[in-house]
């Protein structure tokens, strides 16, 4: 219903509704490149409309990584926000070798399962690439979560990605979002390697 509504920029055509959910996108990657709490509360209301979008546009997993999306925005601002033993709010870190092996198992598999689901349960035109992304975000969500830089890695493959998925399914101004939002997670893992070797200098 709200996708029918569309706004012509040039030769694109976007609804009102994808242009607020890439606004608060927006909003939510750069203040996550900030290391700001404000990327939970921003990133929700982005989340929520693409679960909308995303299964109107038959792109399954994505809504449903989505949802994932809001569950772990939810646990993240509770994690970023809370206090440990000594008083002080969580730090920037790095995997360590067990944990990058164990968060590569996780995409592989995330990865084989969704693909079988959008093959054999959906109606989904590009079930593999539908699938990888979705893995590599689930992965990278739970990373941003407990402030493990390698979250931007992640967020770069997968926004390279979604790139061209979303120009494929005509959501133009969506794929031009996913370009920022690459173009920022580059800054974002500079910036937060930035502070991690700060935090080492003070803290070694």
């Amino acid at each position: 219903m709200f996708l029918n509504y569309l706004i012509q920029f040039g030769p694109i055509q976007t609804s009102p509704i994808e242009l607020i959910a890439v606004f608060f996108g927006l909003l939510s990657v750069w203040s996550m490149k900030k290391e700001s709490i404000l990327a939970f509360p921003f990133g929700i209301i982005n989340v929520l409309i693409y679960v909308y979008i995303c299964f109107l546009a038959k792109l399954y997993a994505y809504a449903g990584i989505n949802f994932f999306y809001f569950v772990m925005s939810v646990y993240g601002w509770y994690n970023w926000l809370r206090s440990g033993d000594n008083e002080e709010k969580i730090k920037i870190a790095t995997c360590s070798k067990q944990e990058t092996i164990w968060n590569s198992i996780a995409i592989f598999v995330f990865f084989i399962v969704l693909w079988l689901l959008l093959k054999k349960c959906t109606d989904s035109i590009v079930p593999v690439w539908d699938a990888l992304t979705t893995a590599i975000y689930i992965v990278g969500m739970w990373l941003l979560a407990r402030k493990k830089i390698e979250n931007w890695v992640l967020w770069i493959a997968g926004d390279f990605i979604s790139i061209f998925l979303f120009a494929y399914e005509k959501l133009y101004f969506s794929s031009f979002q996913f370009l920022v939002f690459t173009i920022i997670a580059v800054l974002g893992f500079q910036e937060w390697k930035t502070k991690l070797v700060r935090n080492v200098k003070i803290n070694p």
